[in-house]
């Protein structure tokens, strides 16, 4: 048995078995493992043992624990590590060594055989589950290593017969295990051949003929109760000697433990031996429930991992009539955008791409130079909003040698870098006047002047341009050239918000889930249908760039298999609340008059005029929102 052993400053060695599946450890005599010390925790940490692993956890957030010299919260014990809590020193072991059963007298005779005070039935015990640990631990190392299912299940099997002295050994699959594939046996009783997972013989080969060897009554028994069952002499037993399957195959040694999955029996794991009767024992029908609780584990990770891989299936075929590239719509404001790329891609017409913010306006500049003629030549990108004015100029057009101070060399600009292929002005409304007229030369002209150079270089580009503000509204305002809005609108491609496109943020959210799912190797693969209706309930103000950080984010930090609301930060508290429409209607005045005084820099009096109102009604709604009213009620003017 596994065992933790204390080294106290004075004395012998103290050995405590790990039999439980929780053991604490502390100085308070309640504790599994009592170590007398001050250096210790009432109830310092505590030894986990799921059917695979002993882990150590910590259970006073106070308290010191090393383990093999490094600080730790919680660790996997491996055999030979060597744990520090407090001053206490501990080593853990999977192997106990064999344990006196009884006191010895002074005047006992010498024992030459080197079992002093055990009997010849306590040391075949002790020795048979040292052997099961010995192996239990060489498949954990295994199972951490390897993936495939089918080697794992033929070399926990190979394992089991070798430690219990069986001479054959199965795993067999529940109907419940089948449900979902219509495969059941109709009477819910008789195992048939295709239950078998894995059938293993004494000189490890496969069993060809594996229902034949058998019994349907002690299998049926297992997956009615749930509970391990062994029997020394099949035909003599009094449950099962009347069984005609005990009968025919004249039964000796059998062993038989439940494969459980989230609180349901899914098949068992069987050993027999049917020339030697009495064979099996208490202690090896407790190693065998272990390794039972082994091959749980590793159909339960082939379930998931085959679910997973049905979803991406799933998802692939449905997206296959809804993907137009790297892009993903299905829904009719969608579909029209496509439909205009589709026309507008091989020409060199000058394309504008207008939306919100995160509704993917790279993608479509992306899947425009793809379907493109200059499909082989570069795709080059500048964010006009990003480059500090004083750059920018350099930064599309590129600069001589000594043009300004920290020129020390001339080099080309974004356009000459295009050159054969296609320039994408991202937020284009953010470019400063006058580098507004000289883009506009650059574009009727075809050719670019560097700074500080007077001679012209002729570029062959296609520019696609895109921004999520409003240009009529800018050019309204002065903020924007109306001729370089005409020059770059010559098709306009409008991406609807997120919340426009109806069912389409769900298949894009599955298609975000399954990406990123193995990009971060997790575990996730689904979400629950309240996350799906959350989803698709949530305004998404960010669009495709705020579904895709959530997403990100539940991935990472959640800890189940599904993604729920609350992973997505979409709870009942995060939906938004329904307003009267008075209230709302006064609640996007008030937005919207503050964004307006916000474009005019604050001047009260040409915000006035842009919105048509008189000068005091911009000094209410700014007192209001210096003076916001309070809970239960709302200011009025005159208060």
């Amino acid at each position: 048995m596994p065992i933790l052993k204390w080294f106290p400053p004075q004395g012998s060695a103290r050995t405590y078995v790990l039999h439980k599946p929780i053991t604490t450890v502390g100085r308070a005599l309640g504790n599994d493992v009592a170590v007398p010390s001050e250096g210790l925790a009432e109830t310092h940490v505590q030894v986990l043992f799921d059917g695979r692993d002993f882990n150590l956890e910590e259970v006073d957030k106070q308290a010191d624990i090393l383990i093999n010299g490094k600080k730790k919260r919680r660790a996997r014990l491996v055999h030979g590590d060597r744990v520090t809590l407090g001053d206490v020193e501990l080593a853990f072991s999977m192997f106990d060594e064999p344990q006196k059963v009884g006191p010895r007298t002074h005047d006992a005779a010498p024992d030459p055989g080197g079992t002093m005070g055990f009997n010849d039935t306590q040391v075949r015990v002790t020795q048979q589950q040292l052997a099961g640990f010995r192996k239990l631990y060489e498949f954990s190392e295994k199972l951490m290593t390897t993936t495939d299912i089918d080697p794992l299940l033929e070399a926990m099997l190979d394992a089991v017969i070798e430690v219990t002295g069986a001479e054959k050994g199965l795993i067999l699959l529940s109907e419940d295990a089948f449900a979902s594939r219509g495969d059941a046996p109709a009477d819910g009783t008789a195992p048939r051949k295709d239950r078998v997972r894995a059938a293993r013989n004494v000189k490890r080969e496969a069993i060809a003929d594996a229902t034949g060897v058998i019994s349907d009554s002690i299998v049926r028994k297992v997956v009615e109760t749930g509970r391990p069952v062994i029997v020394s002499d099949a035909l003599t037993d009094a449950q099962f000697k009347a069984s005609e399957s005990v009968l025919a195959l004249r039964l000796s040694s059998v062993m038989c433990a439940p494969l459980a999955s989230q609180g349901q029996v899914k098949g068992v794991l069987y050993v027999g031996n049917d020339r030697v009767k009495g064979l099996f024992d208490k202690n090896q029908l407790d190693v065998l429930s272990i390794f039972a609780a082994q091959a749980s584990l590793i159909l339960e990770n082939a379930m998931l991992l085959n679910a997973l891989r049905a979803d991406k299936e799933k998802l692939v075929a449905e997206l296959k009539d809804k993907r137009f590239g790297e892009i993903i719509g299905s829904c009719p404001s969608m579909l029209e955008v496509f439909r205009k790329l589709q026309k507008v891609a091989t020409t060199d017409i000058s394309v504008l791409i207008t939306g919100e913010t995160g509704t993917g306006k790279e993608l479509i500049a992306r899947e425009l130079h793809r379907r493109s003629n200059r499909a082989s030549g570069p795709f080059i990108v500048i964010n006009c909003g990003a480059i500090p004015e004083n750059l920018i100029e350099s930064e599309l057009f590129g600069h001589v040698r000594g043009a300004f101070t920290g020129a020390v060399a001339s080099r080309g600009g974004k356009f000459q870098a295009a050159n054969g292929g296609t320039l994408f002005l991202d937020e284009v409304g953010e470019l400063p006047l006058n580098l507004q007229v000289k883009l506009l030369r650059a574009l009727q002209e075809r050719v670019v002047f560097r700074v500080g150079d007077s001679k012209a270089e002729k570029v062959d580009i296609r520019v696609v341009a895109a921004t999520n503000r409003v240009l009529e509204d800018d050019i309204r305002a002065g903020r924007f050239r109306e001729d370089l809005y005409y020059r770059l609108n010559v098709v306009n491609i409008y991406l609807p918000p997120l919340r426009e496109r109806g069912d389409d943020v769900l298949i894009i959210a599955r298609a975000l889930l399954s990406q990123h799912a193995e990009e971060f190797g997790s575990r996730v693969h689904g979400m629950t249908p309240q996350a799906l209706a959350a989803i698709k309930k949530n305004p998404w103000p960010g669009n495709i760039r705020q579904l895709e950080n959530r997403i990100k984010k539940a991935l990472v930090l959640c800890d189940k298999s599904l993604v729920t609301p609350e992973d997505l930060d979409l709870g009942r508290d995060a939906e938004s609340l329904i307003l009267p429409l008075e209230k709302a209607k006064e609640e996007f005045q008030r937005k919207y008059v503050l964004e307006i005084l916000e474009r005019n820099n604050g001047n009260r009096t040409q915000t006035a005029r842009d919105l048509g109102v008189d000068p005091r009604t911009i000094f209410r709604y700014l007192e209001r929102e210096a003076n916001p009213p309070p809970p239960g009620g709302t200011k009025t003017a005159d208060e």
